[in-house]
């Protein structure tokens, strides 16, 4: 308790947050972009820091940068310190305040532009006073290094480190333009994909066969190639669009453009998936004692939205 009581008599706080988000994040220009200030104020934070402590924390140089013998025991002994506080302070305001702060929030670009940002007006009427950072990628974030505070993937984590939930349900359509189901091959059945160029997705379970499953419960395997390979799911949607041919999409991408007639499913007696048929959209979030306030009003609203399954 004395060592602890001397630091903080000694050390600035921020300082100390400066050091352990640096570490996380491998860099003091990182840092220095997520709070938005001019990198040697971070550069000044550390040193400061350093001085107080009288041991350099951080090993540098023109092309690396990395922890002392000195600074790897300081960071694994103060990072939980340091997270125990912010709890703290999540929670003493949340007993009598509306959340505050930053949000931290990432997801697919697709998923993002067709399912979250038509909710954002709503969420911010009713949360004015929380900031919003909406990260969109198609690049799963690590979520303790970028200082994100939740998460939206289109599958469950195998990270034990973080916690899940899941939001919604997912069902996967084959879909065409009326123009290319008119002018084009036939599709009655499944097997037919084989004679069409389909559009595929980048990953690799996307690319080589899909699986339907008929009313009986039967799975069969469906080989599909295809010269148009496409990274983001929005790119797919609208080549299929244009006519371009098959492709594999979720219902929360297409389900308006089936229920509107620009896309067509050929195969609506099957269920059809890439990987299994058990697919949906989950939150994930670094598994803490303490939920923070503003991460839980935000699972809260959007568990609260997507309760009504997606057609």
């Amino acid at each position: 308790m004395h060592y602890i009581h001397v630091y903080f008599t000694r050390m600035d706080f921020e300082n100390l947050r400066i050091f352990v988000e640096v570490v996380r994040r491998g860099s003091f220009a990182a840092v220095a972009r997520d709070r938005n200030v001019d990198p040697s104020s971070v550069s000044r934070a550390v040193a400061a820091l350093e001085e107080a402590l009288g041991t350099r924390l951080f090993q540098r140089s023109t092309r690396r940068m990395g922890l002392t013998e000195a600074g790897n025991i300081y960071f694994g002994r103060v990072e939980a310190l340091v997270d125990e506080l912010d709890h703290a302070r999540d929670e003493a305001l949340a007993v009598s305040a509306r959340p505050v702060g930053t949000l931290r929030l990432t997801a697919s670009v697709a998923f993002g532009n067709q399912c979250l940002l038509p909710l954002l007006p709503n969420f911010r009427s009713l949360y004015p006073a929380l900031k919003l950072e909406l990260l969109l990628t198609d690049t799963n974030l690590d979520l303790v290094s970028e200082r994100v505070d939740l998460a939206i993937r289109l599958g469950a984590s195998l990270d034990s480190s973080l916690v899940g939930v899941k939001l919604c349900n997912t069902r996967y359509h084959v879909c065409v333009s009326p123009d290319y189901l008119n002018q084009g091959k036939p599709l009655r059945v499944p097997d037919d994909l084989s004679a069409h160029q389909s559009l595929l997705f980048t990953l690799p379970e996307f690319r080589s066969r899909w699986l339907f499953r008929d009313h009986a419960g039967t799975v069969s395997t469906v080989s599909i190639d295809g010269e148009v390979v496409i990274s983001n799911a929005l790119a797919l949607r609208a080549c299929a669009l244009s006519g371009m041919g098959p492709a594999l999409l979720a219902n929360w991408l297409i389900g308006e453009d089936i229920a509107q007639g620009r896309l067509i499913d050929p195969f609506p007696n099957y269920e059809v998936t890439a990987t299994d048929f058990d697919t949906g959209a989950w939150l994930l979030y670094p598994s803490r004692t303490y939920l923070p306030n503003k991460v839980r009003v935000m699972i809260d609203f959007l568990k609260q939205k997507f309760n009504d399954p997606i057609s």
